[in-house]
């Protein structure tokens, strides 16, 4: 079993001005996954990334079954079975009314119902994981890696409609960092909410939004041992819509022999609204009071400890459809020379937060659409928007059913209602599973009359 507490070595730097067939900016899971997929497509490939392992990277740790299909066909997904997780075998979600369901994904019918089990592990061990596991790739099939590379500038020729990204530049090393630039055919952004790729591509070139808070959400997760309900390691996870977080939710996904990752999340411009009211905590402040003071969960946690340095917040770019979007949905996420993918790309899933999945769907599709032969002058317009096109054609209906969910959990009688309702419809309890569960988003599920039948009739 890997010791995700060591350091990962990744072999030789590259020469200062090495060109690569494709150069990938960010060593997440999304990043990762990227580059092993270009690699087995026989590219050599440059990966970087900002920090160096073991590092952590904040997030819920839920890992769905889309993730883990891409994590098998990665190799990945042994190391996982292999290390300590959590197995999701049902999620519960709970109203502000103190309703709740539970939905049960029982491990037999998996193959039946398209439906896989989910893990539950923290992002510092499934990221280790999987560049552990990719990095490998890259470099047996000619690339380089390189930790500890900060992106300063992203190097665009040309300028308007002509313009293509051809590589990065950027820092090397702590206590005597070197610059070096870089060139490629192809570059990939993979680096997060705020990837320097995705914001030359929206914000320097094409001068279209990258950030708009009605599809950005804040986070806070905390990590406590002990909570109630969530030893083991196998069971639920918990996603509840109560009064003080609506439209948001609060988590309680456990990873493990009894650690429990806490979070909560919500709309940065419903979080403004509600600071102009005059009542809100804000994130860190109002988890606190759920924790101490709820009766729901107070009790829960009476025995439970934080595990001290676990309090951290961080952004989620979700990829909700944007309204009277300026080019492409949920923002243009490609262009000349470049792709973006996961949280670069802005793929989160707006009920849920889920994004690996998303992330590792993208990373594999940029190998779909360049070819290093094709492409040897340069990754092209037209590539760029097949995939733009492909990837929301894959994705759009799943993500704009989502933040219609989204927009009912807005409204406190509707949640009530609606998870009354799934308490009693079989079919509402599998359309919410599917956001976390799903292989592939199954067609029929994102049909507006199944889901007007389902939902709204007897």
């Amino acid at each position: 079993m890997l010791d995700y507490n060591q350091p990962i070595e990744t072999g030789a730097i590259p020469e200062n001005g090495a060109q690569f067939d494709v150069i990938v900016v960010g060593g997440g899971p999304g990043g990762s996954a990227a580059a092993a997929y270009n690699a087995l497509n026989g590219c050599k490939v440059l990966l970087i990334e900002k920090g160096v392992w073991p590092r952590d990277k904040i997030c819920g740790d839920a890992v769905g079954g889309k993730s883990l299909s891409h994590a098998k066909e990665l190799g990945v997904l042994d190391l996982i079975d292999e290390s300590p997780h959590y197995v999701v075998d049902s999620i519960l979600f709970g109203s502000a009314n103190g309703a709740e369901v539970r939905v049960m994904l029982p491990k037999e019918a998996y193959e039946k119902q398209g439906l896989q089990s989910g893990y539950a592990l923290p992002r510092e061990q499934f990221d280790y994981l999987m560049f552990h596991k990719c990095q490998e790739i890259v470099r047996k099939n000619g690339g380089s890696v390189m930790q500890g590379f900060n992106v300063t500038d992203v190097d665009v020729e040309g300028e308007g409609v002509n313009a293509r990204i051809v590589g990065v530049r950027g820092n090397f090393g702590k206590s005597d960092p070197q610059e070096l630039q870089f060139s490629s055919a192809l570059t990939i952004g993979a680096g997060g909410y705020n990837c320097p790729v995705s914001r030359t591509i929206t914000l320097d070139v094409f001068n279209e939004p990258h950030r708009d808070d009605d599809h950005f959400c804040g986070g806070y997760r905390e990590y406590w041992d002990n909570v109630e309900g969530l030893e083991g390691n196998e069971g639920q996870i918990e996603i509840h819509f109560v009064d003080e977080v609506i439209p948001g939710y609060f988590w309680l996904f456990p990873v493990g022999n009894g650690i429990v990752n806490v979070g909560i999340g919500m709309l940065i411009s419903e979080e403004r609204k509600a600071k102009k009211k005059g009542h809100w905590r804000g994130l860190k402040k109002t988890q606190d009071w759920l924790i101490r003071e709820h009766p729901r969960f107070k009790d829960r946690f009476a025995n439970s400890t934080m595990i001290a340095g676990s309090a951290k917040g961080w952004q989620l770019p979700f990829g909700s459809p944007r309204k009277n979007p300026p080019s492409h949905q949920p923002r243009r996420g490609a262009m000349a020379g470049a792709m973006t993918v996961g949280d670069a790309a802005s793929l989160v899933d707006p009920f849920s937060g889920e994004g690996i999945g998303n992330a590792l769907l993208s990373a594999k599709l940029t190998s779909k659409h360049f070819d290093k032969n094709l492409h040897a002058d340069g990754f092209t317009t037209e590539a760029a928007e097949a995939y733009m096109e492909e990837l929301w054609e894959i994705l759009g209906k799943e993500l704009s059913n989502s933040k219609t969910l989204q927009k009912m959990m807005k409204w406190k009688r509707l949640t009530n209602w609606f998870i009354n309702k799934a308490n009693r419809k079989k079919e509402i309890g599998t359309i919410m599973s599917e956001m976390i569960a799903s292989k592939e988003a199954q067609t029929e599920l994102w049909n507006p009359w199944f889901l007007f039948k389902t939902i709204v009739l007897p």
